[in-house]
């Protein structure tokens, strides 16, 4: 088969880049949080703040590195910063050694994205690739592309809220914390293309959730094995000892409402893990709706292709942020936004696979091989980038 030029470009850099995943080897420590802010950022800082960024993408967020090569150069910086920026956020439950700790770490990223969006980032590596990608954005556009902090807040205070682990009252206040986080993440990136378009906020809404989900289940294991804990603590008087309590007993992070329809009981599964009755019946319907959001997304595609409008309002239509002036987009205008957005929305291909993967499994959430770089995803995401469809 004839590969044109730029095909071939962009088939040798999705090569490429699952080449550094294997090779690559080198581990990166948590950046110090006293140093003070800095006015601007020289080009090395920035540079040695994307190696940081890459380099934490790779360690713990490998599918994110691999499609990276799916996303418009010039928005290549912002796409590291947000997801370096999820995956600290995301990770302060884990590293903290105390509740204390951890509301501290969060407050610290409210201080470091309010400095970032005042050009005056602290000496973090995220936050001095958040800040250049600002303003990057504001001289590509001349001043129209803006990224919304609200939405970065957003983020860190679902986090917030479910820093102690603690279970989902419903599975629709699951869907809730994906949307806050996953598809507000998907949200941010949109607008660093930059994008401003219901129709494919509304696309990644679904793909957000998707993602939100997934990644629930995939922790559930860690939350209710989790690993020894690689530092230490002497704050017991602060709330230590009891933080460690919780750490070594875990927690089951699945909804109330799916383990009590499932008959599953959080003592059950921290005695006998995947033997746990009811468990497969609970994470079953959990990823059941994981795959409804994905399976929407298709649909919302293909309709848009085939020139039909989405079929179902917009949920989150009415919120501030999400309001862009002109009025719906007619069909080949909404066809055009896709097709620029596409790379966006490529993580539904990775998480696609892993639901195919956790069936064959006969949904055992446990076990390893869910957990294993997926070697399929970089031939996956490249065709389905091709044909603009996942």
């Amino acid at each position: 088969m004839y590969i044109t030029p730029p095909r071939a470009r962009l088939l040798h850099s999705v090569w490429k880049l699952g080449r550094l995943q294997c090779l690559s080897q080198r581990s990166y420590s948590t950046p110090s949080y006293s140093i003070p802010d800095p006015i601007g950022a020289s080009e090395a800082e920035v540079k040695s703040a994307k190696d940081y960024c890459s380099g934490l993408l790779q360690k713990f967020d490998s599918p994110s590195y691999t499609l990276l090569a799916f996303i418009p150069r010039p928005s290549r910086p912002a796409y590291l910063a947000l997801r370096a920026f999820n995956i600290e956020t995301s990770r302060i439950a884990d590293v903290a050694s105390t509740s204390i700790v951890a509301s501290m770490r969060l407050q610290f990223w409210r201080d470091n994205i309010n400095r970032a969006f005042a050009s005056r980032p602290p000496k973090q590596p995220v936050s001095i690739l958040l800040a250049h990608a600002l303003e990057d954005l504001d001289k590509r556009t001349q001043g129209r592309g803006k990224m919304s902090k609200s939405w970065f807040m957003r983020i860190i205070a679902e986090r917030e809220k479910y820093m102690d682990n603690r279970p989902y009252h419903t599975l629709e206040s699951l869907e809730k914390y994906a949307e806050n986080t996953y598809s507000t993440l998907l949200y941010l990136t949109l607008q660093a293309l930059p994008m401003g378009s219901v129709t494919t906020d509304h696309v990644a809404s679904h793909v957000g959730k998707t993602a939100g989900i997934i990644a629930v289940l995939r922790g559930v294991p860690l939350v209710a094995f989790p690993p020894p804990s690689d530092h230490h603590s002497n704050s017991s008087s602060l709330g230590g000892a009891l933080d460690a309590q919780r750490r070594t007993q875990g927690s089951v992070t699945l909804p109330l409402d799916v383990m009590a329809k499932a008959g599953v009981r959080d003592e059950d599964v921290l005695r006998k893990g995947p033997e746990a009755e009811g468990l497969r019946d609970a994470v079953f319907e959990v990823a059941t709706r994981a795959s409804d959001h994905l399976i929407t997304a298709r649909q919302m595609l293909k309709n848009v292709y085939s020139g039909q409008d989405f079929g179902h309002d917009f949920e989150h239509g009415e919120e501030e942020e999400h309001q862009y002036g002109g009025g719906s987009s007619k069909s080949t205008q909404q066809k055009q936004e896709i097709e620029k957005a596409f790379g966006i929305f490529l993580p539904a291909v990775a998480m696609e696979l892993w639901l195919n993967k956790l069936q064959k499994l006969d949904f055992d959430v446990f076990r390893e091989e869910l957990r294993r770089r997926e070697w399929k995803l970089p031939w996956k995401a490249y065709f389905a980038y091709r044909r603009r469809m996942f």
